[in-house]
């Protein structure tokens, strides 16, 4: 059986899925047949590794692989799944082994030894690498599968290296056509993926350009990702990019094309001088190679696996790193003069890819002609939402001009877009210092303000905002000054200065009226109706504003506007249906990608997927929404607002669902990310220790709670009513609960139905019964109460209606609120349960209970079929040897399992059944 070379990775990154499949496969104690396909290097054998490590200690393993060259050796897989193998019968191994005897009967000899091995226990069967097998071998692993018993057959193969002559391409036909197959297809780790591995192999969140370029040059293959970390350990994940490959790595690579032709051999080098990207046309120019000679070759490179064809007339290296190990073997002039033909060529003919441009001329030495290409591909990659190729190109650019302010500003866009706020930053800083004119300076100024929000550089926002001030009072009336007067509304916004921020908002677009300015007067929208929305008594003015823009920004093209109006209606009043909110949040992340926002189209959708679950009631899917989204984005280094982007939501989540030690453990996360907004830890802190019912706990987290609440200058009604219920829970006593109340709710923020919730909770719990009660009525059908809220306030209002003695009443306010918190648990689903439990109910999560004929025993059948035949209780009790008062509790039971009041509809009820 093979040894597994060690991973660098201690976890298996990006399989979960095809690993739960597996394990399910492997327990179900049914026969099964899995086939786990891919290209080399992908995983597949560290997924059966993992999958062994699952199983129970009675299961037999049996491992076998086949070897290149094994065409020859029958049965080979099975000799190495039992090399060193104790306990194998000799005799049957020499038959086995016997050339003399017909193939029929190795083939039962074979499976007598696996059976021989196994027998009736539970065993997982794998056979390695198919696609080099005998065929003795793929004979046998059918026969295998014909096998009843509690056990797995597994077979691992590289589709690429099927060929019609090789026995797997008839096993696998065989397989299809006799049994059901489960297919576990790997394919290569995505970006997220592969910053994950790096993350698990070095122990720390990967920089996000590091983690791109990584997945970039090994095309997402763990086998390649882990033999540059294995050969280069303790390097900086940035530096690695650059390094060169390891030699044991490039021999490996280069020997897919050794035994080329001379001529193939030219073609191949020119397709790696080409880039990512192989036009035939392009190569065909820059080799003078005929069209019917480039077809043979590129064909014979396609079959080999060294190029796949990735568009009409278009190729590209099936492994980035091949492309790199054969430039590697390349004198630099010989790539130099490449480059200047392929140039020559693009530029004679228009061409339309400024990054193809820009590669070539870099690597032609011809820097003119790059600075260009960069400046117009920028712009156009930033156009079409490719912000981290715009990025790209405008630093190959800003490498040979450094102080190109329209190079400055498109990679500082873009930077902002991809997520790198630290380059965002920098490039941001230097376009407003270089700026030609005012108006350049106030769009570096407003990208800026943004940036250091998100980045959290609360004092480089308060700086930036004085300078926008300064600077709006040198300009003149026109675009300059009305996109400054756009950055201190966005400022103040951003920093919760509202009024200040709704003034110079109005003030922006009273200038737009004056001089036409439509994508100033869209930001300025965006602003004015971001205030409003958040705002209780301007919510519906700000939404219909917001809506509005968004048509309008869509046709001017201004995504990245029309996609930060769609996430303020997302995050904003929540809409009346399921479905229009869904439309919202898909309407948002088309946006967001059709300009590259990154942080939209990825992190805030999957809240939005979360909110999204809220409104229908559904716990479960709401948690699922937001764990896939960390863990889509734990890989990555980040800062700012994006650290640990989920934790403080899926958190609250966790305490509403119970799971109270992960929210110790997000906790301890978000206590290791700088610069928190300051109610973060103690709030969280505070609610789990209420909900751990530790006292003094909460009484120390709730003075630091209340301190940091008078830093915050905004307020929440969700936030009010999750810390009140908490603090109920724990029974903190009235007057502290009082304060809590009041440092949690004000008139501006909160919405009325919060407002009335928590009013209603704290009369309840100082035992004003007849006003809580009023108050919870009040709010039972409130739109702006998600579904498990308007369940809560149900639940007290049941437990109003209970002290007062008002059960009828109080049953109609539990179903309401059972149907409300179906889908739900949790604290709120316990609450409810106490009240059922005193309205003499079942918890919510209690099975139905089954009555009529069913609902007997077997003893009560017997008794119920006696009854119908007319047997008196004395009759009974002599017929079945029991006493007359055990007959009498028998027909008893059976009368109130029926649901009858004679022994007449007994008979009835059991005829029917």
């Amino acid at each position: 059986m093979r040894i597994v070379r060690g991973s660098v990775s201690p976890v298996m990154v990006g399989r979960d899925g095809e690993l739960r499949r597996l394990a399910r496969l492997a327990t179900s104690r049914d026969p099964a047949v899995a086939i786990i396909a891919g290209e080399p290097g992908i995983g597949k054998t560290r997924l059966v590794h993992e999958l062994l490590a699952k199983l129970s200690a009675d299961t037999v393993v049996l491992v076998g692989q086949a070897e290149p060259g094994s065409l020859s050796r029958p049965y080979e897989v099975l000799l190495d799944a039992i090399d060193n193998r104790p306990g194998i019968d000799e005799e049957l191994l020499a038959e086995l082994a016997d050339p003399r005897r017909s193939p029929v009967e190795r083939l039962h000899t074979g499976l007598a030894v696996v059976n021989e091995i196994i027998g009736d226990a539970p065993a997982v069967i794998v056979f390695e690498d198919l696609h080099w097998a005998d065929s003795e071998s793929a004979a046998l692993f059918e026969r295998i599968a014909d096998q009843h018993g509690p056990r797995l057959l597994i077979g691992t193969y590289r589709p690429d290296e099927v060929t019609r002559r090789r026995p797997v391409a008839g096993l696998l036909a065989q397989l299809e056509r006799r049994h059901a197959v489960t297919h576990v297809r790997l394919n290569r780790l995505s970006p997220a993926q592969t910053a994950a591995l790096l993350a698990a192999a070095t122990g720390a969140p990967a920089p996000l350009r590091a983690a791109t370029a990584l997945h970039h040059r090994t095309g997402g293959n763990p086998f390649f990702l882990e033999e540059l970390l294995r050969a280069l350990p303790g390097v900086d994940l940035e530096d690695l990019v650059d390094q060169p490959l390891p030699w044991s790595l490039a021999d490996v690579l280069r020997r897919q094309v050794d035994d080329l032709d001379p001529v193939s051999h030219r073609i191949v080098e020119a397709a790696t001088v080409l880039g990512h990207r192989i036009p035939f046309d392009l190569l065909a120019a820059v080799t003078g190679a005929g069209e019917d000679e480039l077809i043979a070759v590129l064909r014979d490179l396609v079959t080999r696996g060294v190029l796949v064809e990735s568009g009409e007339d278009e190729f590209a290296f099936r492994h980035a790193l091949v492309r790199e190990a054969i430039a590697a073997q390349m004198l630099g002039r010989q790539r130099r003069r490449l480059h200047e033909t392929a140039l020559d060529a693009l530029l004679d003919s228009g061409a339309s890819d400024p990054a193809m441009v820009a590669h070539h001329a870099r690597g032609a030495g011809r820097y003119d002609d790059l600075v260009a290409a960069a400046r117009s591909g920028a712009a156009l990659y930033l156009s079409i939402g490719s912000a981290y190729q715009a990025l790209q190109l405008a630093e190959m650019g800003l490498e040979e001009a450094p102080d190109d302010t329209g190079l400055l500003g498109a990679g500082a866009r873009a930077a902002w877009l991809a997520g790198l706020l630290d380059d965002a930053l920098r490039y941001g800083r230097r376009w407003r210092d270089l700026a030609v004119d005012a108006t350049d300076r106030a769009e570096s100024l407003y990208l800026l303000v943004r940036c250091a929000w998100e980045s959290r550089e609360t004092d480089e926002m308060s700086t930036l905002t004085h300078e926008i001030e300064t600077l709006i009072e040198q300009l003149p009336p026109g675009a300059g000054q009305a996109r400054a007067m756009t950055a201190i509304a966005q400022s103040g916004y951003l920093r919760d200065d509202l009024e200040n921020a709704l003034e110079w908002s109005e003030r922006a677009l009273a200038l737009t009226e004056e001089i036409d300015m439509p994508s100033v007067r869209l930001a300025a929208l965006l602003e004015k109706g971001s205030i409003l929305s958040d705002r209780p008594t301007t919510a519906a003015e700000g939404q219909k504003m917001l809506s509005e823009l968004v048509g309008e920004a869509e046709a001017a093209g201004e995504w990245v506007l029309a996609a930060r109006a769609l996430n303020r209606l997302v995050n904003g009043v929540p809409p009346t249906s399921p479905a229009e909110y869904a439309e919202t949040l898909e309407r948002m992340r088309v946006n967001a990608e059709r300009a590259g926002f990154e942080a939209l189209a990825v992190a805030s959708y999957f809240q939005g997927r979360a909110r999204l679950a809220l409104r229908a009631g559904d716990l479960h899917a709401a948690l699922t929404a937001l764990e896939d989204g960390r863990e889509q984005d734990r890989g990555y280094q980040r800062r700012g607002r994006w650290a640990d982007y989920h934790g403080v939501f899926l958190a609250g989540l966790y305490l509403e669902a119970g799971e109270l030690d992960r929210v110790e453990e997000i906790i301890a996360d978000l206590a290791m990310v700088p610069d928190n907004p300051p109610t973060v830890i103690p709030g969280l802190a505070f609610h789990l220790a209420c909900r751990r019912g530790d006292l003094p706990r909460a009484e120390e987290t709730l003075n630091e709670l209340v301190t940091a609440l008078a830093t915050q200058p905004w307020r929440s009604g969700e936030q009010a009513h999750d810390l009140i219920s908490a603090a109920l829970e724990i029974g903190l006593p009235g007057p502290r609960l009082d304060a809590l109340a009041a440092e949690l709710i004000n008139e501006d923020d909160v919405w009325d139905a919060h407002r009335t919730l928590v009013a209603a909770q704290l009369a309840e719990a100082h035992g004003r019964h007849a006003a809580a009660l009023t108050e919870y009525l009040s709010i039972v059908d409130s739109h702006i109460l998600g579904p498990a809220t308007r369940g809560t306030v149900r639940v007290g209002a049941a437990r109003c209606l209970l002290a007062a003695d008002r059960r009828a009443e109080a049953t109609v306010q539990a179903e309401a609120a059972a149907s409300l918190l179906a889908k739900w648990g949790g604290w709120r689903v316990a609450q409810l349960d106490q009240v059922r439990a005193q309205l003499g109910m079942a918890p919510v999560d209690a099975a139905p209970a089954v009555t009529g004929p069913a609902a007997l025993t077997p003893r009560e059948r017997e008794v119920a079929v006696l009854i119908s035949d007319g047997l008196t209780n004395t009759e009974l009790a002599r017929r079945l040897y029991i006493s007359p008062k055990t007959a009498a509790v028998h027909v008893s039971n059976i009368l109130r399992k029926l649901g009858v009041s004679s022994r007449t509809e007994v008979g009835e009820s059991v005829g029917r059944s």
